[in-house]
């Protein structure tokens, strides 16, 4: 009589999960299997490595900031007496052109600078003024152009500046204009120092 067949179970190995980096799959992709063995292959040598030289100078050099394009200024320019005290309607316009401005949120691109310093690079302009002198400064040359068709008695011109602060620099100068002994005018005397909201801001 035969003994009956006893199973034993063994342990076995774990199998762990093969991970496949996107190398090993690009390569496998361009395996190509043979028709002469069962599981022969050869490798296709259409995978290639190529190395670029980079030069190690512009990796630690920075390039240099482009330097910002002059602007052009315009400007009109008389004696300070004749332009602040003297010119009938010019306080209105300048008012109605800053109110103009903050109704469409624009910056204001105007300015009145007592003896400017910017003057000195036009002596045939310089020579024919009385001092001090005011001008009124935009970077809009059409609307300058307008101003002088207003006000008649200036005389008009415009430069180049790297900065704002350079185009408006100006030289301390004190006005002081004596009032009429008698006011003739339909319209109210201006006030002294009406022209000060249109001066540059100070630097710190």
């Amino acid at each position: 009589m035969l003994a009956p067949a006893t199973l034993a179970l063994r342990p076995c190995a774990t199998i762990k999960p093969t991970y496949v980096s996107p190398t090993t799959s690009f390569i496998s992709r361009n395996l190509q299997f043979s028709g002469g063995s069962k599981f022969g292959y050869k490798h296709s040598s259409s995978l290639s490595v190529r190395a670029v030289a980079v030069d190690s100078n512009k990796l630690d050099s920075s390039e240099p900031a482009q330097k910002e394009e002059k602007k052009r200024y315009y400007f009109l320019v008389a004696n300070a007496k004749f332009m602040l005290d003297e010119e009938e309607h010019f306080q209105e316009q300048m008012f109605e052109r800053r109110r103009l401005f903050e109704e469409r949120n624009r910056e204001q691109d105007f300015w009145l600078v007592v003896e400017p310093k910017f003057l000195d690079k036009f002596p045939k302009i310089t020579q024919r003024l009385k001092r001090p002198a005011v001008a009124l400064v935009s970077t809009d040359g059409t609307w300058i152009t307008f101003m002088k068709l207003r006000l008649d008695r200036v005389l008009t011109g415009d430069f180049e500046s790297d900065t704002v602060l350079e185009a408006l620099d100006s030289n301390p100068t004190e006005l002081k204009f004596d009032k009429p002994a008698t006011w003739t005018a339909p319209y109210k005397k201006y006030e002294f120092g009406w022209w000060e909201p249109f001066l540059p801001a100070k630097s710190e």
